[in-house]
């Protein structure tokens, strides 16, 4: 036995460095595997801390669940994201590889709670367009939802499209009212009647990586059912009392479009609201381009918001630059960052 003999009062301070066995322990190193045999892989859903991740063979792809690997710690992985992973990546029905590294993302589609929550949530990585959905009618339009998704998009360097529903269900001036508002952004628009205009958006997602953003009850997944056919997609009828369509996404689903061109196209649960704390209040004016131009007549230090005096968006505005719509939806987001407007709760499946 080790130290057999010795006198208790002959131990200091120096003995508890001595390994009593240096074979059997070794330390603790910081070093992590680099994992250079990794297989690359791309995460399509997200279930209850589970990631399925599609793998290329060079056969066919595998669809392969996976966990977080400890040393990527509390790093969150979003559908969209490339990944590296080790383990069984057979894709049989038992088998969980592991999820070793998140490789950059290109771009992160951001939001948050309220306008005034600091706490960001990362909803995709890695989409090039964001395709905002909403409905003519059942439920009604919401413009100031709309221009939320098109500053996320802006402030995430995506390409907007605005896919417009229901179009059978409405008439003709009430349709220009809403393609009026923004024909002047040059942003693409398609019109979808009675689940029709699968194909005219389909064009514009071939070759591409796009998300689906909108409230619930707007058509998203009835369009991605139209747009992938294996999806199966549930979809939801809007609730006659309060005009809400009801949550049936609970997740993000990404899936390959059809076609020799390819794509992709993610599917996202149904909002009611778009946090945009994370984008940097001074930058909100540069995300209205019908309006920044007019700025150039305001005064120094001008916050462009509705207690702003002698802003000169007034004038440009009553012009006709830009529709009193969209001042009214810029100065909405600004009071909300700047304290003059409550906080909007983001509700989600």
């Amino acid at each position: 036995m080790a130290g057999a003999g010795r006198k208790l009062d002959s131990y200091d301070e120096t003995d508890v460095r001595v390994r009593a066995n240096p074979k059997g322990s070794r330390p603790r190193t910081k070093s992590r595997p680099a994992h250079e045999d990794a297989a690359s892989g791309m995460v399509v859903t997200v279930d209850r801390g589970r990631y399925t991740c599609l793998v290329p063979d060079k056969k066919k792809t595998r669809s392969v669940t996976a966990m977080t690997a400890r040393e990527l710690g509390r790093q969150r992985i979003v559908v969209g994201d490339q990944v590296a992973l080790v383990g069984d990546l057979s894709g049989s029905p038992d088998a969980l590889a592991r999820i070793v590294r998140v490789e950059d993302r290109r771009t992160v589609l951001r939001r948050t709670a309220d306008d005034t929550d600091p706490v960001e949530r990362v909803l995709v990585a890695n989409a090039d367009q964001l395709v905002i959905v909403t409905s003519f009618t059942d439920p009604e339009p919401q413009p100031r939802m709309i221009d939320r998704c098109l500053v996320a998009a802006y402030d995430a360097g995506m390409e907007p499209l605005l896919c417009l529903t229901k179009a059978d269900l409405v008439i003709a001036w009430q349709e220009d009212a809403i393609l009026e508002m923004y024909r002047p952004l040059d942003i693409p628009i398609v019109v979808s009647a009675n689940a029709s205009g699968a194909k005219d958006l389909a064009a514009r997602l071939a070759g591409r990586t796009s998300v689906l953003v909108g409230s619930s009850g707007v058509g998203k997944s009835t369009i991605f059912n139209k747009l992938v056919p294996t999806a199966f997609r549930a979809t939801g009828r809007v609730n006659a009392v309060t005009g809400r369509g009801r949550h049936t996404s609970s997740s993000a689903l990404a899936l390959e479009l059809p076609g020799k061109q390819g794509g992709w196209v993610i599917d996202t649960p149904g909002v009611r609201s778009f946090g945009l704390a994370h984008v940097d209040v001074n930058r909100l004016i540069d995300h209205f381009p019908d309006l920044a131009e007019g700025t150039e007549n305001c005064p120094r230090g001008c916050q462009h918001d509705s207690l702003a005096p002698e802003c000169a968006l007034d004038a440009w505005v009553a012009e006709g630059h830009a529709g009193p719509a969209r001042l009214n939806s810029l100065r909405r987001l600004l009071d909300a960052r700047l304290g003059g407007e409550p906080a909007t709760t983001v509700v989600e499946d």
